[in-house]
């Protein structure tokens, strides 16, 4: 599975090629906490049933994050979050989280499509 950025004006570039679903409750809650790395083209992906606002937390985050807020496919918020006290909220039915500076291009309104799935 990978992630795919479809900007709205330029050509569509990959984000991650490794994409881990956090798909029942214990890895939904755990996240990336304890992790000390990531590798550069990683991303966990969170999906849900219907779009509501979402929280992210760094708490037992090691490394700084970029997280993406999406609804149908389309970016509604990027963020980037320090360690440990980072926290954010955004309407989204999938949250991807990525290491820090993979989204630096990814704006609101860009597609973002998880494939290979």
């Amino acid at each position: 599975m990978r992630v795919r950025h479809e900007p709205a004006d330029g050509e569509p570039t990959t984000l991650a090629s490794t994409v881990d679903l956090a798909d029942s409750i214990v890895s939904q809650t755990r996240g990336l906490m304890f992790r000390r790395s990531l590798p550069d083209d990683y991303a966990l992906a969170f999906r849900f049933d219907a779009a509501k606002t979402r929280d992210v937390h760094m708490l037992f985050v090691f490394v700084p994050l970029d997280v993406v807020w999406l609804v149908d496919g389309v970016v509604e918020r990027v963020e980037r979050l320090r360690p440990w006290r980072g926290f954010e909220r955004a309407r989204a039915d999938t949250i991807l989280e990525l290491p820090a500076g993979t989204a630096a291009g990814v704006d609101p309104g860009d597609r973002v499509v998880l494939e290979g799935e």
